[in-house]
């Protein structure tokens, strides 16, 4: 029984991401709102403290001074109406969505065991989420967003997060930076709190486009409004980056060469991915693949990669054992051994037993065997053919 008993902690190690994404959702209606706050209220703030000004000069009539509080009051109203629409349209679902993922977290609590319905229900419902991971991580969006409706998991599923990831991500394979720039921009303090340079990176490359186009003046002006903040960390790169403006694209300089290669989009959009990840609590690797690295690592022996596989074994599979691959072998203090024919388990109740030549099969699959050819039986790996009785039990010390 102990050893069906719920371990939480077990089961919630993978659901950090679960609940961080809707907050960090979230957080952007919040930093929306205050933004929305401080710039209207303040600029009621400013209106306000100049009529008082004119008003103890007596320089300012009825008429204006009702302007003047119209001009406010219409502020205050559309700061209203602003904050009551984002609230609707992004706070609201937002909320829905936390709410229902930590109802669907909650349930495991209550449930007694492993083995109960309620469990496999919620185990079955957990598949789905991380199958959608996968899918929308391997860029079938399509598939993703079918699966969630049939499955009905919807709001348990990032859809729109990967939407905008992979969004992000094109527009870089374009070689646009417009788009990460904008992303940047929009989590600027979390990133610095990562001490992420993915904004330096993107700006780096932006300039060295202009520099490969021959836009000089245009490259210096950039440098200037958008590089020269980062030189306190990034003096080295800013310094090697400025010489561009002499070196041509076709430079076989190791260094220079390395700045305008290609392949800098490519790690742009790994950086950029590693950053999203990062902020939202996402492992970098799809959680599928780390569910199945840890029951892998369970059941990984080196016998797995002999000639013989066990069928019954996933770590023989030749489209799992890729994953396997990354795994160490599991650590056993009292071997198990497994029936070649049955699959089933060898111990006191289910005894090994020896043909002639050596080959170890259990009591039950070879009671069965003789069962159905007159008491004899045959070694499928060698195809030697006896008696039952010639069999020896073997006794594993």
């Amino acid at each position: 029984m102990s050893t069906n008993k719920m371990n939480i902690d077990g089961v919630m190690l993978f659901e950090q991401p679960f609940a961080r994404v809707p907050y960090e959702n979230y957080r952007k209606v919040f930093r929306a709102s205050q933004r929305n706050i401080e710039r209207e209220l303040g600029n009621v703030q400013t209106m306000s403290t100049e009529l008082q000004k004119r008003s103890k000069g007596n320089e300012v009539n009825l008429e204006d001074a009702a302007t003047t509080v119209d001009g406010m009051i219409t502020r205050v109203e559309n700061l209203k109406r602003k904050l009551s629409d984002l609230q609707e349209n992004n706070g609201r679902p937002t909320l829905d969505v936390t709410h229902e993922r930590l109802q669907h977290l909650a349930l495991v609590e209550g449930l007694p065991t492993t083995n109960c319905p309620g469990f496999s229900r919620w185990a079955d419902t957990r598949l789905d989420r991380w199958l959608v991971d996968w899918t929308l991580r391997a860029g079938r969006e399509k598939t993703a967003r079918k699966l969630a409706q049939e499955r009905d998991v919807e709001t348990l599923v990032d859809i729109d997060l990967f939407m905008d990831i992979h969004r992000i991500e094109r527009a870089l394979f374009r070689h646009s930076c417009t788009e990460a720039i904008a992303w940047c921009s929009e989590n600027k303090t979390a990133l610095r709190k990562i001490r992420s340079t993915l904004e330096f990176e993107l700006r780096l490359q932006e300039y060295i486009e202009l520099a490969r186009a021959r836009k000089t003046q245009d490259a210096i002006t950039y440098a200037k409004r958008y590089l020269v903040s980062w030189q306190e960390t990034h003096l080295q790169q800013i310094t090697q980056a400025m010489a561009l403006l002499a070196v041509q694209p076709s430079t076989t300089c190791g260094q220079y060469k390395r700045l305008y290669d290609e392949s800098r989009w490519t790690s742009l959009i790994q950086a950029f991915r590693v950053a999203i990840y990062s902020l939202n609590s996402l492992p970098t690797e799809p959680l599928l693949h780390l569910a199945l690295y840890a029951g892998l690592a369970s059941l990984k022996l080196p016998a797995c990669y002999d000639l013989t596989h066990n069928v019954d074994c996933p770590v023989c599979d030749p489209n799992i054992s890729i994953l396997a691959k990354e795994v160490p072998f599991s650590h056993h203090a009292n071997s198990t051994i497994v029936c070649y024919l049955s699959g089933k388990i060898m111990d006191e109740d289910n005894m090994p037993m020896a043909f002639p030549n050596g080959y170890v099969y259990s009591t039950e699959a070879l009671e069965e065997m003789a069962a159905k050819n007159n008491g004899k039986v045959i070694c499928p790996r060698s195809g030697q053919v006896c008696d039952f009785t010639a069999l020896k039990k073997v006794f594993i010390s």
